[in-house]
């Protein structure tokens, strides 16, 4: 019983998430590798270039992506040594940003 309770102080690695969703739904491990890994590409072409850009876990979060522009070089000051320096440009980018939802923040 001790060996469970220190496992729990533990993040589950994705066999423990395998074995339990395995047990509580009555699929197979391999069953279930293969809806996330299902998952896993549905988010992905919603999120990509052709997609809409947001996914909705329901339930749980909502995935999207946010586009940063690009920031040209600039002048800066260290605040502790008083003494200034160059800020490198960034290019634009995109940003994967998860959003919890209701649900998710009242299991916390």
């Amino acid at each position: 019983m001790a060996a469970k309770k220190a496992a729990a102080n533990k993040p589950m690695t994705k066999t423990d998430i395998l074995s339990s969703l395995a047990e509580s739904t009555g699929l197979t491990k391999k069953e279930i590798g293969g809806v996330l890994e299902e998952l896993g590409a549905l988010i992905g072409s919603n999120l990509g270039k052709r997609g809409p850009g947001v996914f909705n876990v329901p339930g749980l979060m909502k995935v999207k992506v946010v586009r940063k522009p690009a920031t040209k070089a600039r002048k800066g000051i260290n605040p502790f040594t008083k003494e200034e320096t160059m800020f490198k440009a960034k290019p634009a980018r995109n940003v994967v940003k998860i959003q919890p939802l209701k649900a998710l923040k009242d299991m916390v």
